[in-house]
């Protein structure tokens, strides 16, 4: 039988436990994963308690809190906090989501976990290294492609071509889907993953476009469109 173990210097070791906060009449615990490339260490996982009356609802607040007040030294992403801008994406209780709309009181038993998004390199902390995330989605081209002459004011779309954008132009890339994908895991150097994908349908659909067919052989590769097991876009 074949057996796989992973590297010994990416094995999570038991991290430090940091005190309650003085006074704090109600706390929560969070289990945070720590790695810094400069120590040589391995990974761990630290334990912090906050005070629940002194933060806000969400995970991002509540690592906000653990970062000004317990451990500066944590490291994450975060911009908006309105679930727009797809910074703070990270593992919560082992689901991609985003810190900023998860609650912590969405997690029921034990403590919070959390952990960058999995199956990326990680440059430090809870900051995933998403350069080839990024790489991929600049290679299908995100932007309007035309060859007829500018029109003065705007390229119009119908009410109903607009229509066929919808559940396609929201996406923020945060990354959490392609993170979540098994194929992305095994195969992301050559498979386009769910986000970028998504993004290739937003534009071949977008009745305002020109080069559908440039953007169709650019796609034309078994690795690229790997047989994804992500119900939206095998519609799609």
């Amino acid at each position: 039988m074949v057996e796989f173990a992973l590297p010994k210097n990416s094995r999570i070791t038991g991290g430090k436990t940091w005190p309650k906060p003085a006074g704090a009449s109600e706390t929560r615990e969070f289990k945070v994963y720590r790695w810094n490339p400069d120590d040589g260490k391995n990974p761990s996982t630290d334990t912090y308690f906050i005070d629940t009356h002194d933060c806000g609802p969400m995970v991002l607040d509540g690592l906000i809190w653990i970062k000004n007040n317990i451990d500066p030294t944590l490291t994450f992403r975060r911009s908006c906090r309105e679930g727009v801008c797809g910074s703070c994406a990270m593992n919560i209780d082992g689901q991609n989501t985003l810190a900023c709309t998860k609650s912590m009181h969405d997690v029921k038993d034990g403590a919070v976990k959390v952990n960058p998004l999995p199956h990326q390199p990680v440059v430090k902390d809870l900051v995933p290294d998403l350069t080839n995330f990024y790489a991929q989605y600049a290679s299908i081209e995100p932007w309007l492609k035309t060859s007829t002459p500018t029109p003065q004011k705007e390229w119009r779309q119908s009410h109903e071509d607009r229509e066929k954008l919808d559940g396609l132009y929201e996406c923020i890339l945060c990354a959490c889907c392609s993170t979540s994908c098994p194929s992305y895991w095994w195969n992301s150097e050559r498979f386009l993953g769910p986000a970028a994908l998504l993004q290739a349908t937003r534009w071949v659909k977008d009745s305002r476009d020109e080069a559908t067919g440039e953007r169709l052989d650019n796609l034309e590769d078994p690795f690229r469109l790997y047989n994804s097991s992500c119900p939206g876009l095998s519609r799609a």
